[in-house]
């Protein structure tokens, strides 16, 4: 058997790994590499194994650096399975074409740039364009000056002999890939290859979220990997804990392909958060501000909804309106509505033996209207607005932030990883290296949708939320599990976040590394 390390090494996107055993290919997740387009395009767009000679594929959860690329795979040949946990697959059917989705809209602005800087240039060399000028143009390129004219912007392309941007997948790949999924339940044996089966386990990172026990037979010799895909952490809400007992006669793990997202970290402790939350949003209300919480919109911004529910049910902070701003979110919603047999204890325990719903309650309003949200942005009166993307590097919370970044009054409430690159990680950065300073002098500029802004919001990160375990939570699950693990690869993590947990792991007698992208390894 053999394993070769693909994507989400030594950084924390783009999750990919191979294992070969017998004639049979099986990837393990398929992720998109996020960041900077120039660092990511190629990335993205170049598979290191031929799509036709995957046999099939297992899916860990539904996060797009886990599952993004699958339309891709399915473009580039793979005739295979895609198996993963129900919930997996319902969460994947929303967030694959909402990828497309960006992926057409980002290639389409980018050729309406190119087309619309042709025509300047066209239009009056390198003098300043007339206001006139720049008129004529947008009416040209943009339906009654608002929306891009998709077929417009292609005639001009070609007419003028143009480079054209491809998006990476289209809304049709979408729909093709996701015709491949094939949903199971947890806890059960799925044959994926000859004499080879995955088994998933509950991971208590996002909704369907599965350690993935794959066990291979072959001349008389039983192989057994576990892939953690993400590992969440204990006592978070909604969610049941990572499994720690795994059947008794699985046998010895040789190789365990485990995160390390914050694999040199401490988070605060997860009972924690509701009361720094709540701190949070009373400092601010008391100022007549805003609390604006960029969130992914699958997990966290439930995890959001949910603490907010229960902390105006406990009433400790005041009921000023909630708002969701994403329509991907709301989406999502309903698929932890359909999929209650997850949850744990609590949230049965709290909401629904209660007959509540933990996702809706009054003052809440999930947006969908592109007039609703410009409503919202433009409100002077105290509110919570949680909005995607997680990392801030699209959709409609950019539109928030850049109406609420220079108000002191405002919070900026991260809730999540920021990776490098983002405008998260430098809103997070920047705003503490200001806070840092004493918010004296100069506030730091940070450019939103191409425009300079002065950060003058507070900025507060809330590590409680996270749903990575951190570094002690890890060695918990490795240590209170009935896991007999010979090896550890360590993936997905940045590379101090890596090689720190690997010297951590070896540390405690175990034998881990930090593998190299496109490194092999077998196992005999």
């Amino acid at each position: 058997m053999h394993v070769t390390f693909y994507g989400a090494i030594r950084e924390v996107t783009g999750s990919m790994h191979l294992l070969e055993a017998g004639k049979d290919r099986i990837l393990l997740d398929c992720g998109l590499f996020q960041g900077r387009r120039k660092e990511t395009e190629a990335k993205n767009r170049v598979f290191p194994v031929d799509p036709e000679f995957i046999t099939n594929m297992i899916l860990s959860h539904a996060h797009i650096d886990h599952s993004g690329r699958i339309p891709l795979l399915v473009k580039g040949g793979f005739n295979g399975r895609v198996i993963t946990t129900r919930t997996t697959a319902d969460a994947c059917s929303f967030l694959l074409r909402d990828s497309a989705h960006i992926q057409e809209s980002d290639a389409l602005y980018l050729n309406y740039k190119t087309v619309r800087g042709h025509l300047y240039n066209l239009a009056n060399g390198k003098n300043k364009l007339t206001n006139r000028e720049r008129s004529e143009i947008t009416k040209l390129l943009k339906h009654n000056g608002l929306r891009l004219n998709k077929g417009a912007i292609a005639e001009l392309l070609t007419k003028h002999n143009l480079n054209s941007v491809e998006p990476l997948y289209t809304m049709d790949d979408a729909e093709a890939a996701l015709s491949a999924f094939d949903g199971y339940p947890y806890n059960t044996p799925i044959t994926v290859g000859k004499g080879m089966t995955v088994t998933f386990f509950e991971a208590g990172h996002i909704l369907g979220s599965a350690l993935c026990l794959i066990s291979f037979r072959e001349r008389g010799r039983r192989f057994n990997v576990i892939y953690t895909g993400d590992i969440g952490r204990f006592g978070r809400p909604i969610l049941k804990n990572p499994t720690l007992h795994f059947p008794d006669d699985i046998g010895p793990i040789d190789l365990m392909i485990m995160e390390s997202t914050y694999g040199a970290r401490h988070h605060e402790p997860a009972e924690e958060l509701k009361d720094r939350l709540a701190e949070v949003i009373n400092d601010t209300f008391d100022k007549k501000g805003v609390v604006v919480i960029p969130a992914f919109a699958f997990g966290r911004t439930q995890d959001v909804v949910y603490i907010i529910h229960e902390l105006r049910n406990e009433g400790r902070i005041p009921k000023f309106p909630v708002f969701v701003d994403s329509p991907l979110a709301g989406n999502l919603t309903r698929v932890f509505a359909e999929h209650p047999e997850v949850y744990d204890k609590e949230a049965h325990r709290t909401f629904l033996e209660k007959g509540m719903n933990p996702f809706e309650f009054k003052g809440l309003s999930y947006i969908s209207t592109v007039a609703e949200s410009m409503e919202c942005m433009k409100s002077i009166t105290p509110h919570i607005i949680i909005s995607s993307s997680g990392m801030c590097e699209a959709g409609r919370i950019l539109h928030h932030l850049r109406y609420r970044v220079h108000n002191p009054n405002n919070t900026i409430v991260i809730v999540g990883y920021m990776a490098q690159h983002t405008l998260g990680r430098r809103i997070m950065e920047l705003g503490w290296d200001y806070k840092q300073n004493g918010r004296k002098g100069k506030p730091p500029m940070v450019k939103i949708l191409g425009k300079e802004y002065p950060l003058k919001a507070d900025v507060v990160k809330i590590g409680g939320f996270s749903a990575h375990a951190d570094r002690e939570e890890m060695h918990t699950f490795l240590k209170k599990s009935n896991l007999q693990v010979k090896n550890i690869a360590v993936v997905h993590g940045e590379e101090d976040q890596s090689k720190a947990f690997a010297a951590f792991l070896k540390e405690k007698g175990l034998n881990a590394f930090v593998p190299k992208r496109g490194q092999t390894i077998t196992m005999e």
